[in-house]
């Protein structure tokens, strides 16, 4: 059997479904200020594949990191865990 890497995992919310068979996923950290000591919140995006572009704006999905699908897309969509109201 053939052993494969740990692929990385993130949950967000998407932020943009407007394109065909893809979404932007936003995911906000909240990380302490080295300095000041006051939390910050810090936000990332990323370009997921949707192949059944069943995703919506608003949607809590979970991305796992993938071979390059294009120029900006490196995550696919695994699942969606909560839809939006």
């Amino acid at each position: 059997m053939e052993k494969r890497n740990l692929r990385k995992e993130r949950i967000g919310v998407v932020s943009s479904s407007k394109m065909d068979k893809s979404i932007v996923v936003s995911e906000v950290k909240r990380v302490k200020h080295p300095m000041y000591g006051k939390f910050v919140l810090k936000t990332k995006k990323y370009v997921a594949h949707d192949e059944k572009n069943d995703c919506n704006e608003g949607d809590t999905v979970k991305i796992m990191e993938t071979r390059p699908m294009s120029k900006t897309k490196r995550w696919r969509l695994v699942e969606i865990l909560e839809r939006a109201k």
